[in-house]
């Protein structure tokens, strides 16, 4: 079941987004007087559908394989290859015989719409839920670091102050875009002391292995107490009861949760001594802690409320913007990290399976838009991309067809998108590959 839940998911995002997309492409196509064939979610490879019908000259339907979808504009070599309208003479109302800006407009359609999907989709999210975060100052204890934290020289109880010299005003923000992207420096307050940490261009690679987590917890550090036993667990066999507080695992003092959390999982499998301080007394007791390193208790955390602003309509508006902007910028720099070489394609490149477990398998609004209007920005960007066969390869050789004054010959055009379609393709599969590898083989 949950397999499906995250496959509808994914199918229901991404049919929203490529029926706007195309959408795009149609209504600026029309705007121009130019004649558009078809209109389909998917592809009806080799003309067959699941379901089609036909409305004022346009034929709509839904193909069965589910990589897209397009429009056929009459007069333009596309996806579907079809020469031999080409050989026939231009018709006023085909794509070729329009100026070069009509057409360069009419390729761009989907991009635009697809940002100012983004956009809306990100304004009505900040609309409803607002901003929530942690005061970055509120943080009593410091963080916990991961095994990339430790890695590039972060302890537990680290202060980050600033980033880059910019003092920190939300805890969120040490663990966002603008710290893993750019080549930061996390300035550290460290027991009275000042230090610097660097935080290295490939760390995305590690993040890749590891997860977000890894890197620093979401969950600030923080003193802990017991606040209910699962009965007939371990915890509960050894005497824990709520409110105890454990100072210390097999005689090493804790105070924080995430040094009792070390201490158990070292001892996977094995009987803990627990110094426990109950109503003023200490008391020694002996729990066993499973393969999980747990014991079976839940606790109570000494964490900062967290703070929501609210906006109004319009008001959200910039905000909502500014979030849709600031993923598109995110990731063009992702992408660039990529060609350079600072980022391993393995690591970054993922098919709908990897997409797909970034839904989960619980149905929830608000991640099920915040992913949409992600991938809508996401979908915008990679279409801006000079391959043949996308929506920048048309582009692109529209731009130069302006600058040359005369346009570039068909049997350019027809080449060229047979090797963008191979390329991508050539992509496809290696993300599929990828993804099979990393979420679906045994490691």
């Amino acid at each position: 079941m949950s397999v499906l839940i995250m496959a509808g998911q994914l199918l229901l995002g991404l049919s929203i987004l490529v029926i706007l997309h195309e959408f795009g492409h149609f209504i600026a196509a029309r705007a121009f007087g130019i004649k558009v064939e078809k209109f389909y979610l998917f592809f009806d490879a080799w003309n067959f559908s699941l379901f089609k019908f036909n409305y004022k000259g346009v034929e709509y339907g839904i193909g069965w394989l589910p990589l897209g979808g397009y429009v056929k504009i009459a007069g333009m070599i596309d996806e579907s290859m079809d020469t031999e309208q080409m050989a026939g003479p231009p018709q006023p109302w085909e794509f070729r015989s329009k100026p070069a800006w009509q057409r360069l407009i009419v390729m761009l359609g989907g991009i635009i719409v697809n940002i100012i999907v983004g956009i809306f989709i990100f304004w009505m999210l900040t609309l409803r839920y607002g901003e929530t975060y942690t005061p970055n100052n509120a943080l009593k204890y410091g963080i916990v670091p991961g095994t990339i934290g430790s890695k590039i020289g972060l302890k537990p109880g680290d202060k980050i102050f600033a980033i880059n010299g910019k003092p920190v005003e939300r805890f969120e923000d040490i663990i966002s875009s603008k710290v893993l992207l750019d080549n930061t420096t996390l300035n550290v307050e460290r027991d009275g002391k000042m230090v610097d940490v660097v935080v290295p261009k490939s760390i995305l690679n590690d993040i890749s292995d590891y997860g977000i987590e890894q890197f620093i917890s979401r969950v600030p550090r923080t003193k802990f107490a017991v606040d209910s036993v699962v009965k007939g667990g371990n915890a509960h066999k050894a005497g824990l009861v709520k409110g105890d507080s454990i100072v210390a695992v097999n005689g090493h003092q804790i105070a924080f949760f995430d040094q009792l959390q070390a201490a158990l999982h070292s001892n996977k499998g094995k009987t803990v001594a627990l110094d426990v301080k109950r109503k003023g007394e200490l008391k020694q007791l002996k729990a066993q802690v499973n393969k999980e390193g747990l014991i079976g208790f839940s606790y109570k955390w000494d964490i900062p409320d967290q703070k929501t602003i609210n906006y109004g309509f319009f008001s959200s508006l910039p905000v909502g913007a500014n979030r849709a902007i600031t993923s598109f910028r995110d990731n063009a720099k992702g992408l660039g990290k990529l060609f350079t070489g600072e980022v391993n394609p393995r690591k970054a490149v993922s098919s709908p399976i990897g997409i797909a477990v970034m839904f989960g398998d619980q149905f929830d609004w608000f991640r099920f838009w915040s992913l949409t209007g992600l991938l809508s920005m996401v979908l915008a960007l990679m279409n801006l991309l000079p391959i043949p066969a996308l929506d920048g390869g048309h582009s692109l050789f529209l731009i130069i067809e302006m600058i040359k004054g005369k346009p570039l010959s068909d049997k350019f055009l027809e080449r060229a998108q047979l090797v963008g379609f191979v390329m991508l393709i050539s992509l496809m599969v290696f993300a599929f590959g990828n993804d099979i590898l990393k979420h679906i083989l045994p490691k």
